[in-house]
């Protein structure tokens, strides 16, 4: 099968792994490669790539689930919004079960708001033409790799005078988040897998500071097997010749340059807030998209009162430190105890890009499995 078979084929798999193999001979100590998308998470656990790399190289998983990164504070702007009356609000399938700091959104379904999952904001617009009498809001998430398609719901939303619409915006963006990591003394990186399908709307040029200003090499990486163990061995490649560099594996749909389109339709629909609250990261200055003045009227932050409250987290969830990934998910006190995706209790044991969630579904099945509460 065309762009599967080929990215999954053995033979190149152990090609690749005896080359890395032999890199790792040459390197002066071990070292700690960040894949940044929750996206490569899944995959490396998927596939047990964590199980088939020397001992030399650690995986550390980062913040690049968008629902992971969400603060409790706003998931309980976003259930406040959907408890008014006449609202129906809409969301990813993903929010629906994240806990805010007494409910979440499937349980405000169930003591009566009126909350329907959707697979895009098309959908919730279709939802306001086809219900004219009530107000709609569209829980916006995600990082620049959705960005796109919210900006260019609300232009439709314009263009077709559909006033009962809006969106409540929580796009987060990922390089200010990469450079809170890379301040951050107590994460000591060395190299970065980075995100394929982030980088396929803003391209590889934002990511040079990594390389220029921290000294630290990056490879943009695809989602399939050979995909992420062709990025470690371009990693070790640069590492060993002591080259920090931005390269490209997933050049078949990445460009430099990023989609023009796309990156026109987030500057003319959104601008960059101020300072935004991220869970584990705190507050980062300029990492979030607010809607701009002139479509306020889509805004449901300006349509409806919201608490805009900073709630902590609960005591005994650890997800802030896995998200900054100084944690594994194991090293969690309430992992596959107390927090499991039938009764989560943070994030990342939700989302279907979620750290937690991927250790918990296959990460028993490798050898970090000792390390695991059963």
């Amino acid at each position: 099968m065309k762009y599967v078979d080929e990215f999954r084929e053995p033979r190149k798999a152990d090609a690749l792994l005896r080359a890395i193999e032999q890199l790792c001979q040459q390197l002066e100590k071990p070292i700690k490669i960040m894949e940044v998308c929750g996206g490569h998470t899944h995959s490396i656990f998927k596939y047990g790539i964590e199980d088939v790399l020397p001992e030399a190289i650690e995986l550390i998983h980062g913040p690049g689930c968008p629902v992971c990164v969400m603060p409790k504070g706003r998931l309980d702007d976003a259930i406040s919004i959907s408890q008014n009356p006449n609202v129906i609000f809409t969301t990813f399938g993903d929010a629906m079960r994240v806990p805010g700091s007494t409910t979440s959104l499937l349980q405000a379904k169930a003591q009566g708001a009126d909350i329907r999952m959707v697979y895009s904001p098309l959908d919730s617009l279709q939802i306001a033409k086809d219900n004219p009498a009530q107000e709609v809001v569209f829980f916006a998430l995600g990082f620049e790799t959705t960005a796109p398609s919210t900006a260019l719901t609300i232009l439709q939303a314009e263009s077709e005078k559909i006033h009962n619409f809006s969106m409540f915006c929580n796009h987060v963006l990922v390089i200010p988040a990469l450079e809170a990591l890379l301040d951050n003394p107590d994460l000591q990186l060395d190299g970065f897998i980075g995100p394929g399908h982030v980088s396929m709307v803003i391209g590889t040029e934002p990511y040079q500071f990594i390389s220029q200003q921290y000294q630290k090499p990056i490879v943009i990486s695809g989602f399939e097997p050979l995909d992420i163990i062709q990025s470690v061995w371009m990693l070790l490649q640069q590492i060993v010749e002591k080259r920090c560099e931005v390269e490209n594996q997933y050049n078949r749909l990445v460009e430099e340059a990023g989609n023009s389109v796309a990156i026109a339709a987030m500057n003319q629909v959104f601008e960059v807030r101020e300072t935004f609250e991220w869970r584990g990261l705190d507050e980062i200055p300029n990492s979030a998209f607010k809607m701009r003045a002139e479509y306020a009227e889509f805004d449901a932050e300006v349509k409806f009162t919201v608490p805009n409250l900073k709630v902590a987290d609960h005591k005994a969830c650890q997800c802030g430190e896995i998200l900054k990934g100084v944690l594994k998910p194991w090293q969690c006190k309430v992992f596959g105890t107390a927090c499991t995706p039938e009764t989560p209790i943070g994030t990342c044991m939700v989302s279907s890009e979620g750290a937690c969630a991927a250790y918990y579904k296959y990460g028993r099945y490798s050898h970090v499995a000792k390390y695991m509460i059963p």
